[in-house]
C-alpha cells in the first residue's frame, strides 16, 4: 500500500477526472461535490475543488510521471485535452516534457528513451 499522499487543486473536478482516467488509467472516489480521492499504484491523492491552479510559474512543486513510451503519452495527453507547455527536451536522466491538465495544473512525464 502506498502511504504517499497529495492533494492538488481543480477548477473542473470532472474535466480533471476524465483526463487522468483516460491518461493515465486512475480511478476516482467521490467525496462530496468538492473533493475527489485518486489511486494509484504510485500515488494516492485528491482533487478539490478550486480556482487556483499548480504550476512551477508560480513556484509549485512539479509531479513528473514515467512513462515507457514518451511520444504515446503525450499523444494521449494532447488527445484527451491536455497542453503541452514545454516539448520534449534531454535531460540528464532521459528525455521530459511538461503539461498542464484541463484544470491548469501542470505535471511532467519522463522517460530514459524518446523512442
Amino acid at each position: 500500500m502506498n502511504k504517499h499522499y497529495i492533494e492538488l487543486p481543480a477548477k473542473n473536478l470532472q474535466q480533471t477526472k476524465d483526463f487522468f482516467s483516460a491518461v493515465f488509467n486512475w480511478s476516482f472516489i467521490d467525496y462530496g461535490p468538492e473533493y475527489t480521492a485518486f489511486s494509484d499504484p504510485s500515488l494516492n491523492g485528491g482533487f478539490f475543488q478550486s480556482e487556483l491552479s499548480s504550476n512551477t510559474a508560480s513556484g509549485a512543486a512539479l509531479l513528473v510521471f514515467y512513462s515507457v513510451n514518451i511520444k504515446a503519452t503525450l499523444q494521449k495527453i494532447e488527445k484527451n485535452g491536455g497542453v503541452i507547455n514545454r516539448p520534449i527536451f534531454k535531460f540528464p536522466g532521459g528525455y521530459r516534457f511538461h503539461f498542464i491538465e484541463p484544470s491548469g495544473n501542470e505535471f511532467a512525464v519522463w522517460s530514459e528513451a524518446c523512442a
